[in-house]
């Protein structure tokens, strides 16, 4: 539980002083992208489920049990694609939303950081893509999955653990990040603490469907992120770092 109830502790740290001012910029990014996205996943979502369980199929007499997990797994198809998209556009912030948090936590100053905001963006956005191009070399299988009869149902938990998977990786690596673990160290990490990862991802999926809350899920995220980072992950490792990507 210590993953999962670290994205809730979160909630608690925005409000600290200092940071109340890394919600508002967030708030207003998702809740643009929100609207956009929700609008389009609702219209379609009726034509998506005919295609994966049509009315007239062997499962039809199954469809009403099946039609909640197809839900979920829609719903997470959506935020995923969301979440990837609103990180990508403030990634750098989120790094440097990591390193103010850490250092609070540790009540030590954030060490000197000359390097210009601008030429922290490009890294960042390189990161986001190969967070990405990861998920999505690992999604389209699972996608295929969804489109055989009896195996979706399979298919329907995969696209959960997967999904759970990608946002512990997503935000665990803004204050891991920032300590110079590249993102074959940050896998490797995250493996070796796998059940901690996935009850991270399982408690940012819940956070993405509270209405409000969601629209914060980002900075929050980033918080318990740190906050997971700080009391369970990092070992060996200097407390507080500078907001960088290696």
């Amino acid at each position: 539980m210590n993953g999962f109830l670290a994205v809730f502790r979160g909630i608690a740290l925005m409000f600290r002083p200092g940071l109340k001012r890394f919600i508002w910029i967030p708030i207003l990014v998702n809740s643009l992208l929100l609207i956009g996205i929700a609008w389009a996943a609702s219209s379609y979502f009726g034509v998506v489920l005919d295609q994966l369980l049509p009315q007239d199929s062997w499962l039809s007499w199954f469809r009403w049990l099946l039609w909640p997990l197809f839900a979920i797994a829609y719903g997470l198809f959506v935020f995923y694609g969301f979440t990837a998209l609103a990180n990508i556009i403030a990634s750098p912030f989120n790094s440097l939303l990591a390193a103010r948090i850490e250092s609070m936590l540790a009540n030590q100053p954030l060490p000197q950081d000359n390097t210009p905001l601008l030429a922290s963006v490009l890294p960042a956005l390189l990161m986001e893509l190969r967070k990405l191009g990861y998920f999505l070399i690992r999604a389209i299988p699972v996608l295929i999955l969804f489109l055989i009869p009896g195996i979706n149902v399979v298919a329907t938990v995969l696209w959960l653990l997967l999904g759970f998977w990608f946002l512990a990786l997503e935000y665990l690596d803004y204050p891991l990040g920032n300590h110079g673990l590249t993102f074959a160290e940050q896998k490797k990490l995250l493996a070796s603490r796998r059940v901690n990862a996935l009850g991270f991802g399982a408690g940012v999926s819940l956070l993405m469907f509270i209405p409000i809350l969601n629209l914060a899920a980002m900075p929050v995220a980033v918080a318990g992120a740190t906050l997971l980072w700080h009391d369970q992950l990092r070992v060996g490792r200097s407390v507080v770092a500078s907001p960088s990507r290696p």
